[in-house]
């Protein structure tokens, strides 16, 4: 089996693993304080369209995550990442420079575009060396590290805000990017040997793809995780004018937003501790029906305010509904990769790409109905919980246990 010549240190492996994979939260909830100051900047006649600074980076990511994995796999991982950060860092510069919205949208799908390279391809390099108990161990360190990334982004963001104009966060992206590829230059060594590398063919890449998608678990899951993202994506469209116009929290929304943030790590690390007991499936439908069981006794409440309930109550329905968001992303994707133990790599890139292909449309369409109120936020989680539970079903030909 080929392996390095020269291994990280296990700590600098973690840590520059970790650094790669959050340039996906960092670029995306650095930008939230701003997006209210960029429709007002630009001119935007309808301030919900600065929510497509969001969505643009989401659509450029589902696309790199399916070429990000093929290309790796032929070309080596080193390449690969190179390419995906040279596209990153153009997106930057191109969004940080024009003063044209449709330029900014540009710039961020190649930059979502370039960001999934070091995402999926981090993965890979883990699953390159590591298997088993070690491999599960450095992806927890992993991702408890990279839960944090979303928690203090719009924080940043808000104190880039504070001292300069939005421009300088996507400088900020620029340098993050710019560190990252130095370091994993010069310190990470190539984890994917020559004579293990595949040929790339367009007909092979397609009869693969065709192929995970036969398999029940994997659509049926893949979708179940689209409808979940697309209720995370219509949140992170809208926090900013929920948080900022709505409630006029001001600078503290980046409090508030970590916050909720903090509680799918919290969840993460409850889930790591009940799925060994309770499994998977158990866990997964049951946290699905609680998001669609608050969600629907929660609107008429909300209506009731005339679509703006006591801000402590809101806070507990986020709360609620992101603890259950952090026990599903982890067992909706074991789920659906079930079945593609032997195609892995275009598995995972499958269901990463489709899952947000899926959650974007509905996603969006939560964001552009923004009327003031949360009523569209809360109407968009009961009705994507209950049609996530109905797939769940399908899937498993009846309740999953």
């Amino acid at each position: 089996m080929f392996s390095p010549k020269k291994p990280l240190a296990m700590a600098e492996f973690v840590s520059l693993l970790a650094f790669m994979i959050s340039i996906v939260a960092m670029a995306i909830d650095s930008m939230l304080p701003a997006l209210g100051i960029i429709a007002r900047d630009l001119g935007l006649e309808n301030p919900n369209d600065a929510q497509l600074v969001i969505t643009a980076m989401f659509f450029g990511f589902a696309i790199g995550q399916l070429l990000a994995g093929p290309l790796s796999d032929c070309y080596g991982r080193k390449p690969v990442v190179y390419a995906g950060y040279s596209v990153f860092i153009m997106g930057c510069i191109l969004s940080m420079t024009t003063s044209s919205f449709e330029l900014i949208l540009a710039g961020r799908v190649l930059q979502g575009l370039g960001a999934a390279a070091p995402r999926i391809i981090g993965i890979a390099i883990v699953r390159d060396g590591y298997e088993g108990r070690a491999m599960a161990s450095i992806m927890s360190i992993v991702m408890a590290i990279f839960i944090l990334v979303p928690a203090i982004a719009p924080a940043i963001g808000q104190g880039i805000l504070l001292v300069a104009s939005w421009r300088a966060i996507f400088a900020l992206l620029l340098g993050i990017a710019v560190l990252a590829l130095l370091w994993f230059s010069t310190r990470q060594p190539e984890t994917l040997a020559v004579e293990n590398r595949r040929v790339l063919s367009v007909a092979e890449l397609w009869a693969g793809i065709w192929e995970a998608l036969s398999y029940r678990m994997l659509a049926g899951y893949m979708t179940c995780a689209g409808l979940v993202f697309a209720g995370l994506l219509g949140y992170l469209n809208t926090a900013q004018q929920i948080f900022q116009d709505v409630y006029g929290t001001g600078e503290l929304f980046a409090v508030y937003f970590g916050g909720i943030a903090l509680a799918i790590g919290a969840s993460s690390i409850v889930n790591s501790k009940l799925v060994i007991t309770l499994g998977m499936r158990f866990i997964s439908v049951r946290c699905v029906m609680m998001i669609a069981l608050v969600s629907l006794l929660f609107l008429p409440v909300t209506l009731s305010f005339g679509g703006v309930p006591p801000f402590w109550l809101f806070m507990l329905w986020l709360f609620v509904v992101f603890f259950c968001f952090g026990m599903l992303f982890g067992n909706l994707n074991a789920l659906a990769m079930e079945p593609v133990g032997h195609m892995a790599g275009l598995g995972a890139a499958v269901h990463g790409s489709l899952s947000t292909v899926i959650g974007i449309p509905f996603g969006w369409a939560i964001g552009v109905a923004f009327n003031g109120t949360i009523i569209p936020l809360v109407v968009g989680f009961s009705l994507l919980s209950i049609a996530a539970l109905a797939v769940m079903f399908w899937t498993e030909g009846g309740m999953p246990k």
